[in-house]
């Protein structure tokens, strides 16, 4: 059976138009085990999901933490493979069982996530600019990340259960497997709604920038220690340790972005701007270690 994971923290205005997504179909299609962890809500979304009928079971914990709340969500989930999914997104029925075709159909993959729709309408031209330029990312088109919905293999699942609380933890799953390890399942969909307001979009810019330092602290914790030669003995050259796996844009990627459609310069404008700002926005918060402060976009939930 396939189990769906739905953290929610005050999320009532939007997850009734992801479980009614997930529970379209005929009953005879298969029916996916959904666990809907409330954590922390001072909101309606417990009452919002639990009205969706028998098929969505509603799990309540007072800590308003995403981590917490999955891992609570594995402890009630019955199978695999396993989809986490973010409830302000919207993906389909027909798009989980693609999903876990997917991974049942090719030996070796461990992890799956859905093609990216951002319905941009409605959003500020910066933003919009923004977003043209960000989906065409070697990374953002090749990661699992951004996208709201991981699907795992139960060996997959093992693989990210190990990680510890992180921010960053859909970029943290995606770069815990290798190319060869995960795939973006394009036939597969999901609708990612973007903020609408340039300053939501900072806020997030400004969330992933603090989320990546985060990550990357943690790499280096794990990279292994340079060996001591022993007193007496000349210190060799040792091989030079694997960089730890990036999403990070360089200016490289923009160089080729812009080489390929020079269409896209005011774009690229517009995003080198929102990551200077958002790196500024962020150093505070690095600084301090406050890896732990929600910055949420309100203006993609409206409606």
């Amino acid at each position: 059976m396939t189990s769906i994971v739905i953290p929610a923290h005050n999320e009532g205005r939007v997850i009734g138009r992801l479980l009614d997504a997930l529970l379209a179909g005929p009953p005879d299609s298969g029916q996916p085990d959904i666990v809907v962890v409330c954590n922390g809500c001072t909101d309606d979304t417990a009452a919002v999901a639990g009205a969706r009928g028998p098929r969505v079971r509603v799990v309540e914990i007072a800590t308003p933490s995403k981590h917490t709340a999955l891992r609570v969500g594995d402890e009630h989930a019955r199978g695999f493979p396993r989809l986490y999914v973010d409830a302000d997104v919207v993906v389909g029925a027909a798009d989980v069982r693609a999903l876990a075709g997917a991974l049942a159909d090719s030996p070796g993959l461990l992890a799956a996530a859905p093609g990216r729709d951002i319905p941009l309408a409605g959003c500020a031209w910066p933003v919009r600019a923004y977003y043209r330029v960000w989906q065409l990312l070697p990374a953002v088109r090749e990661g699992l990340f951004g996208r709201g919905v991981i699907a795992v293999t139960e060996p997959g699942h093992a693989r990210i259960a190990a990680l510890p609380p992180l921010m960053a933890d859909d970029l943290a799953a995606s770069l815990a497997f290798a190319p060869g390890e995960r795939r973006v399942v394009e036939t597969a969909r999901v609708v990612v709604h973007p903020p609408r307001t340039w300053g939501d979009l900072i806020r997030r810019r400004v969330r992933a920038a603090t989320s990546s330092a985060e990550l990357e602290r943690f790499q280096a914790q794990q990279a292994p220690a340079p060996a001591q030669a022993p007193p007496g003995r000349p210190v060799t050259a040792a091989p030079p340790t694997p960089a730890a796996p990036s999403a990070r844009t360089g200016t490289g990627d923009l160089r080729a972005l812009l080489r390929a459609r020079p269409r896209l310069l005011p774009g690229v404008v517009v995003f080198v701007v929102a990551a200077l700002a958002a790196r500024r926005g962020s150093r505070k918060a690095i600084r301090a270690g406050d890896f732990s402060t929600w910055l949420r976009d309100e203006s993609s939930r409206r409606g």
